[in-house]
């Protein structure tokens, strides 16, 4: 939950800080780190010029550090002490953002460094740790000097993580072990913590990623954080000609075929449960080279149900949301890509933006799937960030054959407010030019069809209203066809797709947004909506996605993405 205020460190993180400042310190490299973590340049000029998004509010705060922006929140304070917004500026270069980037890192070394104030709690101290060895080449070029500081710095970090690292929880634990691993092969003298923190990380990994290779909180892009965190500790360690745990690296096998699973045909992940499409680069060079199968041999992927063919692929949120503050009422949600280029997507998550685009991004409506007016098929606790009633996905099949994919989704979401379950069938066509789909609302036993019935008295013949929505790249023009009955689709490929409806709804074209936080501001895009309203025991509704017949099998893709916008100097 977003508050008002990070935590100091509490009485045991200050008594492993004195232990670890009573230690003797580091004071050179052994060996600089090869650089693994991967930033977004254009926030990094936001960083240059000052600009800063804190509670859902863009703040400007010329030469103020990370930690000193006026009325920051929680979160912006985590990123601050996390050293979140190094990553950023190393992923845009140059003397201006070097020179930045030096100078608040040793600023708040000399003013945090001791243990003083907050950011040492394990997690923020493990992010913290981990960015300092992924970008310690960037932070020490031209200033040599300072090796000493940072290496000082680093050790005693590492030191109190090694003392501290159990009492975090989660992925933190991984993390924590991972940036004691990595600080104990860079850091001169530091090597006895490395075998330690390899077999508890070896553990930690054999106990949070399950049998099937998938993590608690269901969010693709936590999951590939974990398996590139996982996969470049592995290469450290190897390089450094140290043992791999075999909890360590089974996990990571079992990781693998997940991650590609989740992956659309440019490389990203879909926007579910807290996540963004993640960098692909990344997970290129950490899948790179792994033996096991390419993909999961049977069932979903973490919850997910991936559809291939041609030049498309659909993935679709397969289960029930998963426990925590991050779930996403998305359960049927549907993301579709042809190509490199995302056609029907997720609204993301808004918690970059503050509380109130936070929620948004969790309902249904922020998700491509069907959604009974003013109920989402999960729904948050009044007060707080949980779900407080969930859906549960009753049937999930898919069959594949000459005829195509045919995926067969139902589920609960409304069977105890309105006695109605929600049943998806996608079929995906053999040469994946076409996505054919048929939404229904129905009661199906007894004890539910009494509760339709009570809702509709309640409606007092007005009968339920309910939306299927698409929610659309901002990438994809769209327009309304001349019959009014579709919706012709182009994308920045060139690619046309059509769009057509069965049944009785109103089509429209309604305003939507795409949360990026690769930008500063939300994204204006468009969302295709059916409108019906279920007035008996049933209602249903068909449509397609298709790619026009003028459209070739295949498409040379050359257009470059468009940047965000830029604001503030380049860097010189």
């Amino acid at each position: 939950m977003i508050g008002p205020a990070l935590p100091a460190a509490g009485l045991l993180d200050r008594l492993a800080l004195l232990r670890a400042r009573l230690s003797r310190p580091a004071t050179r490299f052994a060996a600089l780190p090869d650089p693994g973590l991967i930033g977004v340049a254009e926030r990094g000029r936001w960083l240059i010029a000052g600009q800063w998004l804190t509670a859902g509010r863009l703040v400007e705060a010329p030469g103020a550090a990370p930690w000193e922006v006026p009325g920051a929140d929680a979160a912006l304070l985590a990123h601050a002490h996390g050293f979140g917004w190094l990553d950023d500026l190393a992923a845009l270069g140059g003397r201006g953002a070097r020179t930045r980037a030096q100078h608040w890192t040793f600023r708040w070394i000399a003013r945090f460094g001791q243990g003083r104030g907050p950011g040492w709690g394990p997690a923020l101290a493990a992010q913290r740790l981990g960015r300092w060895m992924a970008h310690a080449s960037f932070l020490l070029d031209g200033a040599g000097m300072r090796e000493a500081d940072l290496a000082r710095a680093a050790s005693r970090t590492m030191l109190y993580l090694a003392q501290r690292w159990p009492s975090a929880s989660g992925p933190a634990r991984i993390e924590s072990l991972a940036a004691i691993l990595r600080a104990g092969l860079a850091l001169e003298g530091m090597a006895a913590h490395v075998a330690p923190a390899a077999q508890a990380l070896g553990r930690e990994a054999g106990a949070q990623i399950d049998p099937q290779g998938a993590i608690a909180s269901r969010s693709p892009e936590d999951l590939a954080a974990l398996f590139t965190l996982l996969a470049e500790t592995a290469a450290a360690l190897v390089a450094a000609g140290r043992p791999v745990a075999e909890g360590h690296r089974a996990a990571i096998l079992r990781m693998a075929p997940v991650v590609r699973a989740l992956r659309h045909g440019d490389g990203g992940l879909p926007r579910f449960h807290g996540g963004g499409r993640a960098f692909p680069e990344r997970m290129d060079r950490a899948l790179a080279g792994l033996s096991g199968p390419a993909l999961p041999t049977e069932g979903l992927a973490m919850g997910f149900a991936r559809l291939a063919a041609g030049r498309t692929t659909v993935i679709v949120d397969a289960e029930g949301p998963p426990p925590g503050g991050h779930a996403h009422a998305s359960t049927l949600g549907v993301e579709l890509s042809s190509g490199r280029r995302p056609l029907v997507v997720s609204c993301g998550s808004g918690r970059s933006w503050g509380p109130g685009w936070h929620r948004a991004g969790r309902a249904t409506a922020s998700h491509s799937t069907l959604m009974i007016e003013g109920f989402s098929s999960s729904r948050l606790a009044r007060d707080g960030d949980d779900m407080a009633e969930t859906a549960r996905v009753l049937s999930a099949h898919l069959q594949k054959g000459p005829a195509g994919q045919h995926l067969h989704l139902l589920h609960d979401g409304w069977a105890q407010t309105h006695g109605l379950t929600h049943r998806r069938d996608l079929v995906l066509a053999p040469d994946g030019r076409s996505l054919s789909g048929a939404d229904t609302l129905a009661a199906l036993t007894a004890p539910e069809r009494k509760r339709l019935d009570a809702a509709l008295r309640a409606a007092k013949g007005h009968g339920l209203a309910f939306a299927l929505r698409f929610h659309l790249h901002p990438d994809v023009s769209a327009d309304i066809l001349p019959d009014g009955h579709g919706v012709t689709l182009t994308l920045a490929s060139g690619e046309v797709w059509a769009f057509r409806p069965e049944g009785p709804a109103r089509l429209t074209l309604a305003p939507s947004v795409y949360l990026d936080r690769a930008h500063r501001l939300p994204r204006a895009t468009r969302q295709i909506v059916l409108a019906g309203v279920l007035v008996d025991a049933e209602a249903r509704i068909g449509w397609t996605f298709a790619k026009t017949e003028d459209t070739p099998l295949a498409i040379r893709d050359l257009s470059r993405d468009d940047p965000p916008d830029r604001h503030g100097p380049d860097p010189t």
